[in-house]
C-alpha cells in the first residue's frame, strides 16, 4: 500500500501542531505577497520549537527567513530574554517577515539582518557575536557547505545544527548530486558533531532535517 503522508501529515499537525490565527495569517500574509510556499511545514515548524526547547536555548541564528513562518516556531521556544537572529537576501522577503513576526507578538526578541549569508555570518564572526544555541540552516541548497564552515564557529558546544531539505532523491543516486546532500556528508565526517538525518513528512512526500549536535569546539 503506498504511503499517503499527506493523511500522516495531517493527523500530526491536528493533535500536535495546530494552526493558531498569527501562524495562519503568516501564510496569507505571504500568499498576499507573493512569497513562494517553500516553508517549513507546520509539523516540522513544531519539532524546531521542541529542538529548541530540549537544549534551553536563549540564542538562535536561522539562515533563511522566507516570511517568517519557522521563525515564530523558533522564537516561541525562547525565554523572555531570548533572541532570534535571522538572516535574508531578499528585502521584500524581510519585510513581510517583519510584519509577521510583530503580528505574533515575537518581534521584540527577532533581529532580521538583509543581505547575503555567507558576508552576515562572517559579519558576526568579526564582530565577536556571543555563540549560538541552535542554528537552523534552510536557505539555497547550493550555500548549504559554506554555511557549514561559516556557521559551526558560532554555535556552543553542546548546541544543535540544523539543516533542512536534507532528503532529496539525489541522495538515492550515485550519479546525482545537490547541496544538501554534500551537506550531509559535510557533517557526517566532521569530529565537532554527532549526526542523524531525521524523516520529516510532507504532503508531497518525505524530506529530511539534518539534526548535528556539537560535541567540541575545533582544535
Amino acid at each position: 500500500m503506498e504511503l499517503d503522508t499527506h493523511a500522516y501529515n495531517d493527523y500530526i499537525g491536528a493533535l500536535f501542531a495546530p494552526q493558531d490565527s498569527a501562524l495562519t495569517e503568516t501564510l496569507a500574509e505571504m500568499e498576499r505577497e507573493d512569497v513562494r510556499k517553500i516553508n517549513v511545514s507546520g509539523t516540522e515548524g513544531k519539532l524546531l520549537q521542541i529542538l529548541a526547547l530540549s537544549i534551553g536555548a536563549k540564542r538562535i541564528l536561522e539562515i533563511g527567513t522566507l516570511g517568517g513562518y519557522s521563525g515564530i516556531y523558533l522564537a516561541r521556544a525562547l525565554p523572555e530574554d531570548g533572541k532570534l537572529i535571522t538572516l535574508e537576501i531578499d528585502p521584500h522577503h524581510a519585510e513581510v517577515a517583519r510584519r509577521n513576526f510583530d503580528r505574533a507578538g515575537v518581534g521584540h526578541q527577532i533581529e532580521v539582518r538583509v543581505g547575503p549569508a555567507a558576508e552576515t555570518l562572517q559579519q558576526l564572526t568579526q564582530a565577536g557575536e556571543p555563540l549560538f544555541d541552535l542554528i537552523f540552516i534552510d536557505a539555497d541548497k547550493d550555500g548549504y557547505v559554506e554555511y557549514l564552515r561559516r556557521s559551526l564557529p558560532l554555535l556552543r558546544e553542546g548546541g544543535l545544527l540544523l539543516g533542512d531539505n536534507t532528503l532529496p532523491d539525489a541522495v538515492l543516486s550515485d550519479t546525482e548530486d545537490s547541496g544538501t546532500k554534500r551537506y550531509n556528508a559535510a557533517v557526517a565526517a566532521s569530529p565537532e558533531l554527532t549526526t542523524i538525518v531525521i524523516p520529516v513528512l510532507r504532503g508531497r512526500g518525505i524530506d529530511g532535517l539534518t539534526v548535528s549536535f556539537k560535541r567540541t569546539a575545533a582544535v
